[in-house]
């Protein structure tokens, strides 16, 4: 579990050194290490725990020392994993430790409250020990809540730590504000664990924190994290517990979010978010409330499939079922709207740890540099930039405020009516030509994803379509600049900022690119939730509409799919319409197969779409556009791990459309290579079979004899499928 350092000690068995093994590797083999732990402790509990107990006390030596070497701590970070891995697959249900003989569970039960009385009784004090010891902890959750008469214990030695550290707003070091708020997250992490072993101890976590509060010990980010393992422990009781916890929780924060005054003073206009952040301490506290109500929605209700949004929405409002944040959300969300609409330059920055993940590198958190709810922006910190400080708030407040809106649009109904339609478009809209590629990838993804989903047919005027032409446009005419940049001039033109970078011009053009595809695949998703079976429940398959014999009269307009078809009904929207069939044509020339991948659900109901109406237009467009767009797709090699799906939507828009319009023959007669006689030949093929895997091998063999062998993705497909299970004996002519 360890790797050789500097600081190593030969009484300690390592197995990794960077200097053989490389540098980036070390969490694959960890992993590795923990699976290999959880199956012997899954087979061997009894075994596992005492060897677990037992490296936990080598490594932890004199429990009396307050302070550790830092090849100590590595080792005791390390057990700690160990005892995680081993308490998980004993007591996560997985193993069925409940039919466990009695003699097994009585040494497995000894052994570990052997360990927790040892735990309960440490005296550490460093910040570093503190949140191994928190650790340490929390990696028992499991077992409480098998063994739930030590929870109270244990609840008293977290608070303990807690108020043992210091409350430090401003100096060198955080390293107490970081151990801090570790020891909350332990709350978290065992409240989720315990389950219904916390329920009883509900009323004597809420009294110290309102009294730690009360004394000015419990910070506000600290706060939000023990509400949330509050809401977790609520969730196991059910949801009239889970509304009467909300509801104390929530009442405090609706006195100040909803009040017109701050309202007016800085969301008014650009220059009363600048007023502000002059007030820091007004600022943080309108982060930590955007994020609590993040954390609420997240924690509270009950779980639901996502497979089939459509279906989940019906069901839940046919049962009554009413989210327990469902009557919070009208006041919640008006002022978060209004906070979203500022487009602040000093935001669009790249900081040091986005410039890391574009190009793959590991990066330390740096001064200045937060992740969302971190927890330790309470005030602006020493030696940090305002400009930093304000960068910080405002991704923090937009990301959070993003999900929540995406977390409320899973409710279906109960967020849908709740709120104007056109108040919330035009928050999300409004800046949208503007975004950097970064921002607006967030934008989609958090937030206009979860719109599409879950919003009920009877609203998609009013909330899809509108939602959905602004981003379709913009993206299309973005996207379709910054490819045709990379492709022509090898390096993509992308509107994001990197500040003051330093290395290679090289680092830029590699950030750029990754930005552009992850672009180019989040809109791509955008399209493939569009064709989710539970959207367009309406569409009958290829098979019941048939190949020949179907007259025009007989098929149905587009608008009789416009409530049940969510493709369908974008058809019927021109201006949304177009740029996203640009779009799907498109992507087909761009050399970037995961995008291909997730588009092919949405051409396929666009094939559907032509086969099952009387929209000529919408025919013509697959039967050449599309139809063409996907054949040159098969002339990037990249494309060859979705060869199969591209060959199947040739053979679908060739064989339901060919007989009805001319378009899809005349694109395979312009091929290079293809010549009139082997289109009857292919024709004759076809009507000699009705097997879908023998039809897609004819389609692909005319393909690559009318383009000359010259579709890539295919041509590389001959040098892996080839069958190696024959013999040398010569077999004559096929």
């Amino acid at each position: 579990m360890l790797k050789k350092s500097a600081n190593s000690s030969s009484s300690l068995l390592e197995l990794w050194n960077e200097e053989l093994e490389g540098k980036s590797d070390f969490s694959n083999y960890r992993t590795k290490l923990l699976d290999l732990i959880r199956v012997i402790a899954s087979q061997r509990p009894v075994i596992a725990a005492a060897n677990i107990v037992q490296r936990i006390n080598v490594v932890s030596g004199d429990a009396n020392q307050t302070t550790k070497s830092p090849q100590d701590l590595d080792a005791m970070v390390g057990a700690q994993l160990g005892l995680e891995t081993v308490v998980s697959a004993i007591f996560d249900g997985s193993g069925d430790y409940a039919k466990t003989d009695h003699e097994a569970k009585f040494q497995i039960h000894r052994t570990f409250e052997g360990l927790l009385q040892q735990l309960l009784s440490l005296k550490w004090t460093e910040p570093s020990l503190i949140v191994i010891h928190g650790h340490y902890l929390d990696s028992l959750g499991l077992y409480l809540r098998h063994y739930p008469d030590v929870v109270a214990s244990v609840v008293n030695k977290l608070f303990e730590l807690l108020t043992s550290l210091p409350i430090t707003i401003q100096g060198p070091s955080n390293n107490s504000r970081q151990a801090r708020l570790q020891i909350c997250s332990s709350f978290i992490r065992i409240s989720r664990a315990a389950d219904k072993a916390l329920l009883p101890h509900m009323k004597n976590i809420a009294d110290t924190m309102a009294y730690l509060q009360g004394e000015g010990r419990l910070l506000r980010a600290e706060h939000d994290h023990l509400c949330e393992a509050f809401l977790i422990m609520a969730s196991s009781s059910g949801i009239q517990q889970q509304q009467e916890v909300l509801a104390w929780l929530l009442e405090p924060l609706n006195k100040t979010w909803t009040q017109v005054e701050w309202q007016t003073a800085y969301l008014s206009d650009p220059s009363g978010l600048t007023d502000m952040f002059a007030d820091t301490q007004f600022m943080w506290s309108i982060y930590h409330t955007v994020t609590f109500f993040e954390k609420a929605l997240k924690r509270s209700g009950t779980k639901r499939s996502t497979t089939a949004p459509q279906a989940a929405i019906t069901t839940t409002t046919a049962t009554g079922y009413l989210h327990p944040m469902s009557s919070h959300l009208s006041w919640i969300l008006p002022p978060l709207l209004r906070s979203l609409t500022g487009e602040i330059k000093a935001a669009k920055s790249m900081t040091i740890s986005e410039q890391a993940s574009l190009l793959g590198e590991t990066s330390k958190p740096t001064k200045g540099q937060v992740a969302p709810a971190d927890g330790l922006l309470d005030v602006q910190r020493e030696g940090e930039s305002k400009e930093n400080n304000i960068r910080n708030w405002l991704r923090g407040v937009r990301d959070s405020g993003y999900n929540l809106i995406g977390l409320a649009a899973t409710l279906g109904e109960a967020f849908f009516r709740c709120i104007d339609g056109s108040s919330v478009i035009l928050a999300l809209m409004e800046n949208v030509q503007v975004m950097e590629f970064r921002h607006l990838r967030q934008l989609m993804h958090l937030a206009v994803v979860p719109l599409v989903k879950y919003c009920p047919a009877e609203l998609w005027q009013i909330w899809t379509a509108n939602l959905l032409q602004p981003i379709f446009v913009h993206c299309q005419q973005a996207l379709d600049y910054s490819w045709s940049s990379l492709l022509r001039e090898g390096r993509a033109k992308v509107p994001d900022s990197f500040g003051n970078l330093s290395g290679s011009e090289l680092k830029v053009e590699v950030m750029e690119e990754k930005l552009l595809r992850d672009l180019t695949r989040e809109v791509c998703s955008v399209l493939w939730v569009l064709a989710l079976p539970g959207l367009n429940s309406g569409l009958p398959s290829l098979e019941q509409l048939g190949p020949v014999n179907r007259i025009d009269s007989s098929l149905k307009s587009l608008e009789s799919f416009a409530s049940s078809s969510l493709t369908g009904f974008l058809m019927l929207n021109v201006g949304t319409a177009l740029p996203a069939l640009r779009i799907t044509v498109e992507v087909f020339s761009w050399t970037d197969s995961e995008a291909v991948t997730k588009v092919i659900p949405f051409c396929g109901a666009l094939i559907h779409l032509a086969v099952a109406t009387n929209r000529a237009e919408l025919r013509q467009f697959v039967g050449n556009d599309l139809f063409s767009s996907i054949i040159q797709g098969l002339s990037v090699e990249l494309n060859a791990v979705v060869s199969a799906e591209l060959i199947g939507l040739c053979r679908e828009i060739y064989l339901y459309l060919s007989d009805k319009d001319p378009a899809p023959k005349q694109v395979l007669l312009s091929l290079s290579d293809m010549k009139q006689e082997d289109l009857l030949a292919f024709d004759d093929c076809l009507s000699k079979t009705a097997s879908p895997k023998e039809q897609k091998q004819h389609m692909r063999s005319l393909l690559l004899l009318a383009t000359g062998n010259k579709l890539k993705a295919l041509a590389s497909q001959k040098t892996t499928n080839i069958i190696t299970n024959v013999t040398t004996r010569n077999r004559g002519t096929v």
